[in-house]
């Protein structure tokens, strides 16, 4: 039976870029705490939906580079 590829080297930085980005999101978001606990209750539930969804946006360069090598979209 083949041997699956061994998995390149942007593969395993990717994954490690993609944890680092986590922690330091966590970090920034919950260093911010202590002024959204003040809000009210629901401003703070929509900042906290905002806050874990934006996390992704950087995502797609970085995963398109993970797979392709590139961060941006080739020109057509």
């Amino acid at each position: 039976m083949p041997q699956p590829p061994a998995p390149s080297y942007r593969a395993i930085t990717g994954i490690g870029l993609i944890l680092l980005l986590i922690v330091v999101w966590a970090v920034f978001v919950a260093s911010l705490a202590p002024f959204v606990g003040e809000w009210p209750i629901a401003v703070q539930a929509l900042f906290y939906l905002v806050m874990g969804i934006a996390w992704i946006i950087p995502l797609k360069p970085l995963v398109r580079w993970i797979q392709t090598g590139r961060f941006k979209r080739p020109v057509k």
